[in-house]
């Protein structure tokens, strides 16, 4: 379906169904554990909570806020901390909720300090995956959907704070990057 204004790229039914995948794979894979997801906001705070309500294992989760992008859409190496974990992670498994992997900075920027702080493991999950973006070598465990190196919207993925609501995924338009600069 072709929304106004966007190239639909994922449908809001495909990602539900994913979703509910994923959040099976990882039940089986954590049956004898309760994990400890570390959400990356903003982004992911939808993909986070319609999978975390899809789980059948017991969990925690917690929060971060870092930053690499500049200026909209320009991907900057520098990442930094903006809300840090707050909970203890010595010791424990530690899933990290992340909407797109692109370059594999940020990602990279979190694991070194899940080493820092003693992880028993780490494993990625997101919902979308561009791998034509990959700059930092990131194995990432669990993945939605990949997709080719665009700047996408909705689902909780953002341009200048908008689009976050929409349902499914999409490809942002020149023409909407227009209006919204004028």
């Amino acid at each position: 379906m072709e929304q106004i204004g966007f190239k639909t790229l994922i449908e809001a039914d495909d990602i539900q169904r994913r979703v509910r995948e994923m959040a099976e794979h990882i039940s089986i894979d954590y049956a004898d554990s309760s994990p400890l997801f570390i959400v990356l906001l903003k982004g992911a705070f939808i993909f986070a909570a319609d999978l975390t309500r899809n789980l059948s294992i017991p969990h925690e989760i917690d929060f971060i806020t870092l930053f690499s992008y500049q200026n909209g859409t320009k991907r900057s190496a520098d990442v930094g901390v903006i809300n840090h974990i707050r909970s203890l992670i010595e010791d424990r498994d530690i899933i990290i909720i992340d909407e797109i992997v692109d370059t594999g900075h940020t990602l990279s920027r979190l694991i070194r300090t899940l080493k820092d702080h003693n992880a028993r493991s780490h494993r990625i999950c997101t919902l979308l995956d561009k791998p034509d973006a990959r700059v930092v070598n990131i194995e990432v465990d669990y993945i939605g959907f990949t997709i080719p190196d665009v700047f996408v919207v909705g689902y909780g993925l953002d341009y200048k704070e908008r689009y976050r609501n929409l349902p499914f995924i999409a490809e942002l338009t020149p023409e909407i990057k227009n209006s919204i600069n004028s």
